[in-house]
């Protein structure tokens, strides 16, 4: 038998070129001990690969979870601030209605206060001289019963002095 020895170049999974003078049947043989061990270190970079992917995907995981709560607490935050604001802007708004409402009911008050104040001024002013009228009529009745008391008292005197001569 003749055995035939070929030159083979296989490139290692280092880069490296290594040359082999060696027969067919044993490049067989270290062929498949080097598919296998390419096949094993294939093998090992895909198991690292799916670690380093399952290490990155626990890590997103946990950052998600972690967003995920301070949502919720921001959440939390913002009722608890509208629930602050809340009470406060309704207790304004109602007191902004009421004093709408004062408003419209103080003006047509104003608007009557007003009438009633010229009513009052003109009522006071015929009342004052009603009473003027009553005063001054008052002095002239004084001044006529006066003049009517000495009229009947001269009367009186002269008819008691006609009394008197008659006697």
């Amino acid at each position: 038998m003749t055995t035939q020895k070929q030159m083979v170049v296989v490139k290692n999974p280092g880069q490296q070129l290594v040359a082999y003078n060696e027969s067919p049947l044993l490049l067989d043989d270290k062929e498949d001990e080097m598919s296998r061990s390419a096949l094993a270190m294939f093998r090992a970079k895909e198991e690292e690969i799916e670690r380093k992917k399952m290490e990155v995907r626990g890590r997103v995981q946990a950052q998600l979870g972690r967003a995920e709560v301070a949502t919720k607490r921001l959440a939390e935050i913002r009722e608890e601030l509208e629930a602050l604001t809340d009470p406060l802007r309704k207790e304004v708004s109602m007191v902004r209605k009421r004093i709408d409402v004062v408003n419209r009911e103080l003006k047509p008050l104003g608007v009557s206060c007003q009438k009633k104040e010229r009513e009052y001024r003109e009522v006071l002013e015929a009342f004052n001289e009603k009473n003027k009228e009553k005063t001054q009529l008052l002095s002239k009745l004084m001044e006529m019963v006066g003049e009517s008391e000495r009229m009947r008292m001269k009367k009186l005197e002269e008819l008691s002095k006609h009394i008197d001569t008659l006697r």
